[in-house]
């Protein structure tokens, strides 16, 4: 395990060399380089491995037929003085309700090795909105460790960089200790307060570019 940050698990141990990474991000399809800020970031190139050229403003993160809870998990991407921000990519993976990433490890897809199948892209709108359509995560098999859904941000030609993970305020395994590790206020905090809505839940997770990351370059659009 990273460091890091907390409780950022999945990649435990996995750094690219930034050479290696650079290159990477040099080639990869967001138009233009875009290099990779708040270091040490585990896996940043992995949030462009089969990153679509138009990522659509409602992702599906978890397919239809997902067992677990539905879970729609929305937010606004905003820039430092709480302006909208459009065309910026977030991308999220998480873990199936039984707590695994599943295809990590066993998957021929480079991206799925990594992260899981349950991974998409969302981008903001005009009005810097995004959603994600899926499932409440589950706590890793045996472990204390709450459930949570990792978020990255891509500011195409701009910056990559990893964000605070979602976490779910009603969970039991997130007490005031945890909380108070977890919550670095990477791109504003990700703690969030989950509602029911019919048999799923409503999610907020906004997000305020380059807060709190170092070596942000503050970009204008």
């Amino acid at each position: 395990m990273s460091g890091s940050r907390y409780p950022r698990l999945p990649c435990a141990g996995r750094f690219m060399p930034a050479t290696a990474l650079w290159l990477f991000l040099v080639s990869a399809p967001v138009g233009t380089a875009t290099p990779v800020v708040g270091l040490p970031c585990e896996d940043c190139e992995v949030p462009l491995m089969g990153l679509p050229a138009h990522p659509p403003t409602t992702a599906v993160l978890a397919p239809e037929g997902e067992r677990g809870e539905p879970l729609r998990l929305s937010g606004r991407v905003l820039d430092a003085a709480g302006r909208p921000r459009a065309g910026v990519i977030v991308y999220a993976h998480q873990t199936d309700r039984g707590g695994a990433y599943p295809g990590e490890r066993s998957s021929r897809d480079p991206g799925i090795r990594r992260h899981g199948r349950l991974r998409a892209w969302a981008t903001s709108d005009s009005e810097g909105r995004y959603t994600f359509l899926t499932i409440r995560p589950g706590s890793y098999p045996g472990t204390t460790m709450p459930q949570h859904i990792h978020l990255y941000v891509i500011e195409p030609g701009c910056a990559l960089y990893y964000i605070d993970d979602v976490l779910f305020r009603d969970d039991p395994h997130l007490t005031p200790a945890v909380a108070v590790k977890a919550d670095q206020g990477r791109g504003g905090s990700g703690i969030v307060t989950p509602r029911r809505a019919g048999n799923g839940w409503l999610a907020e997770r906004d997000i305020t570019l380059g807060r709190n990351i170092p070596g942000y370059p503050s970009c204008t659009p």
